[in-house]
């Protein structure tokens, strides 16, 4: 049984068979809570194993956008960089490393993008 709850999603973990309630002073050997503050986007709260949060806005983990004309990328997990500008742009696919912030110049590659 996994409650949710506004502003938290708390993990309940039933020992005992005993419901531990939350702040009410309950007997520590009768459950444990494990609560931690809900993912948000913006000012919207998000389920992370079904949507991630690109710039304030919730995507699903699956959709892909375009990198340059001819190239795929999924937002959730990747960033589209331009490389060089010009009448022969480049674009090259990079990871977005988890717990850090998404940035083109300190992210490893994934793949460059083929010229059009």
């Amino acid at each position: 049984m996994v409650p949710r709850i506004f502003g938290s999603v708390c993990i309940l973990l039933f020992l005992l068979n005993e419901c531990a309630m939350a702040g009410a002073g309950a007997h520590m050997n009768s459950g444990l809570w494990l609560c931690q503050p809900a993912p948000m986007c913006g000012h919207r709260m998000y389920d992370p194993l079904e949507k991630c949060c690109d710039y304030d806005t919730i995507l699903p983990q699956s959709q892909t956008r375009l990198c340059g004309p001819n190239c795929t990328f999924w937002p959730c997990l990747e960033l589209c960089c331009p490389e060089s500008f010009g009448p022969q742009r480049r674009f090259v696919v990079r990871l977005k490393v988890q717990g850090m912030k998404a940035q083109c110049r300190s992210s490893p590659i994934s793949r460059v993008c083929a010229s059009p």
